[in-house]
């Protein structure tokens, strides 16, 4: 591991751990064994720190949304795969995620936070596409609101760095399936006996 890659994923489980806002350099300085200057070395600031973190796993998310819209696919089928790549990222990149989706408003520098923003706002409005190429063809219930449902179901998958932790029962193929199954089905038994 270089130090560079060293220092981002220490720093990732103390930002986890403690916040960003209750970080500092010395903290990072600490758990890497280094001293304070030689952190600066590698980056300006506890910001760019943050940046290096999250503008990854942004980017990378941004790019998986994008190709799942660009299949030919079913929406429904569309839907469970955003909802994987969306989930999928908790697995090798737990902390990473996490950090993204907790600490995304701690940007001070306009520029990062807008190039941060914009990025967030294009992958929402791929959702919202994505809900209304499912009404388009009969496949989602067309009476709903396309952003309300499509802010819903993205909000429910970010929810998930509040409370999954890698070492518990759950797994993330679980949470996909648990879900796809409530957004595209509802949360209402269906006896399929009585049908």
């Amino acid at each position: 591991m270089s130090r560079r890659h060293e220092i981002l994923r220490r720093a990732a489980e103390i930002f986890a751990r403690k916040g960003v806002a209750h970080t500092s350099i010395e903290n990072i300085a600490e758990a890497v064994g280094l001293k304070r200057e030689a952190i600066y070395y590698y980056f300006k600031s506890l910001e760019d720190i943050l940046l290096e973190i999250i503008l990854p796993q942004s980017t990378t998310l941004h790019r998986n949304l994008r190709n799942v819209m660009a299949t030919h696919h079913s929406a429904k089928d569309k839907l469970h795969e955003a909802i994987r790549v969306q989930l999928d990222s908790y697995n090798p990149g737990y902390l990473e995620m996490s950090i993204l989706m907790r600490e995304n408003h701690y940007f001070k520098d306009k520029k990062k936070l807008d190039e941060l923003h914009k990025l967030w706002q294009d992958m929402t409005e791929l959702w919202v596409d994505l809900v209304c190429e499912g009404q388009a063809s009969k496949e989602f219930n067309p009476d709903l609101d396309p952003r309300i449902v499509a802010l819903g179901v993205l909000g429910m998958c970010n929810w998930v760095s509040r409370w999954f932790n890698p070492g518990q029962s759950i797994s993330i193929p679980d949470v996909i399936d648990t879900f796809f199954t409530m957004s595209s089905q509802g949360l209402l038994y269906v006896d399929k006996e009585s049908l």
